[in-house]
């Protein structure tokens, strides 16, 4: 199984190396992707510990024995940072790239949506 692309069905987002994005670090802005050498707790969804966000290696505490941790879930605070949205080039990129055309067709819903966010 690759984990180039994926969907996250908690927070309702690609995630996977192949989708890239920015810190969900508030105002941090700083370029990643989903992948999982950025998300809090290691594993998608977070595994036991992590909320499952995504945060460059700036906002991601390293732990000895746990995996690497957001400022919020390293003292187990409960209440995750709202996720950022998706960068315009990836929703570009599925409104556009012949390798979705198939899950267009599937999801005519977000073409209709996100078709006039990018038009100019």
């Amino acid at each position: 199984m690759s984990w180039e692309i994926g969907y996250d069905t908690n927070w309702h987002r690609d995630i996977g190396y192949g989708v890239p994005s920015i810190c969900d670090h508030p105002g941090c802005g700083a370029e990643i992707h989903r992948g999982l050498a950025h998300v809090c707790g290691g594993e998608p969804y977070g595994g036991d510990r992590g909320c499952g966000l995504y945060f460059c290696a700036a906002h991601l505490r390293l732990h000895e024995r746990l995996p690497k941790l957001c400022c919020r879930c390293s003292p187990r605070a409960r209440t995750p940072f709202s996720p950022t949205t998706d960068l315009p080039a990836w929703i570009e990129h599925k409104l556009t790239d012949e390798s979705w055309a198939a899950w267009r067709a599937e999801h005519p819903e977000f073409a209709a949506e996100h078709s006039r966010k990018i038009t100019p």
